[in-house]
């Protein structure tokens, strides 16, 4: 199944989830969320779906795509040797890949309050001039668990849908020397859509190790600048499920990203190999479509917001003194 949350392209009406058929989307019954339909299950899903297919449903010509749910939290992992090799050159200027990312698949947080759907605007920090987006695939995650093995895992999976980590690297290079992940480089927007495909629809294509072997595209303005195997992370999604639930927790409705694929799934990538900015960093106007085998296609325009207000530089004072004079 695909399923997709919509609006009609007037845009007058709430929106409403469905499920896509051919050109058609056929809208399941009003109040039912995304979320609420991952919570109840494929198994609930699908015998609504059914109900849903006896209507007439909207073309899909006539309906703008949203992003297909709110995400419970959104993790996004780096499960591509490749990227890390490039990207790791572009934002720190050190060669190669770290050992620790051997060890586990690395991920950060990023904001759930900041998800675009298709065709929706980026804006971008007005200070940012190395403008970058990712392509990646995200992982659903269908009920709660904690500590997962990978075989718990398989169990978890809702379905999947397209990702696009959009990058600020400028400031990313920047914040990231404090030596946390990255923060305001990251969190003004990610891209979702354009709806989820439930996992059975994916099974035919993995390959004799569990990895989904599909291929991810990516172009700006039309022109192809990079493509890679899904298949290429050095972890399943399952995987992925099962470390981000390690003495913690993941909850229905969590999204979980591959990371960018390698061989230019994002600009930072090429940078890091080439030395240069070739190609250049995203402008204003620029319109970056996202295409994966099996799920779909989104497409986003570059955009900037306005400037934020400045902040106050930290103060600096000697803690002992003032612990002293606070103490006398």
């Amino acid at each position: 199944m695909r399923l997709a949350t919509f609006t009609t392209t007037a845009g007058a009406d709430r929106p409403r989830a469905g499920v896509v058929s051919g050109e058609r989307v056929h809208p399941f019954p009003p109040g039912l969320t995304m979320r609420d339909l991952v919570e109840r299950g494929l198994e609930e899903v699908r015998q609504l779906a059914g109900e849903a297919l006896t209507t007439g449903g909207h073309p899909l010509a006539d309906v703008r795509l949203l992003a297909p749910l709110a995400p419970a939290s959104v993790r996004d992992f780096v499960a591509f040797e490749e990227h890390v090799q490039g990207i790791r050159q572009a934002v720190t200027g050190v060669a190669g890949v770290p050992d620790a990312w051997y060890d586990g698949p690395t991920f950060y947080f990023t904001n759930p309050h900041a998800i675009l759907g298709p065709e929706e605007p980026v804006p971008f920090p007005a200070a940012c001039a190395a403008r970058d987006l990712e392509l990646e695939v995200a992982v659903v995650v269908a009920t709660a668990g904690r500590s997962l093995s990978v075989e718990q895992a398989r169990d978890h999976v809702f379905g999947y849908t397209i990702m696009n980590d959009w990058s600020a690297r400028d400031l990313q290079g920047r914040e990231m020397q404090v030596g946390l992940g990255p923060a305001k480089g990251k969190d003004f927007a990610t891209t979702l859509g354009p709806w989820i495909v439930t996992a059975d629809e994916l099974e035919p294509h993995r390959d004799e190790d569990g990895f989904l072997r599909l291929w991810c595209t990516v172009s700006v303005n039309g022109a192809e600048i990079g493509r890679d195997l899904l298949s290429n992370m050095g972890w399943t999604f399952e995987a992925l499920i099962a470390y981000a639930s390690r003495d913690s927790r993941v909850e229905a409705g969590d999204v979980l990203g591959s990371g960018t694929v390698g061989n230019g799934g994002c600009l930072g990538e090429l940078w890091g190999r080439r030395g240069t900015q070739d190609p250049p960093p995203l402008a204003p106007g620029d319109v970056v479509t996202l295409t994966v085998e099996g799920i779909g296609a989104i497409s986003n325009v570059v955009a900037v917001a306005e400037p934020a207000p400045d902040l106050p530089a930290a103060r600096l004072r000697d803690p002992a003194l003032a612990r002293k004079a606070a103490s006398s």
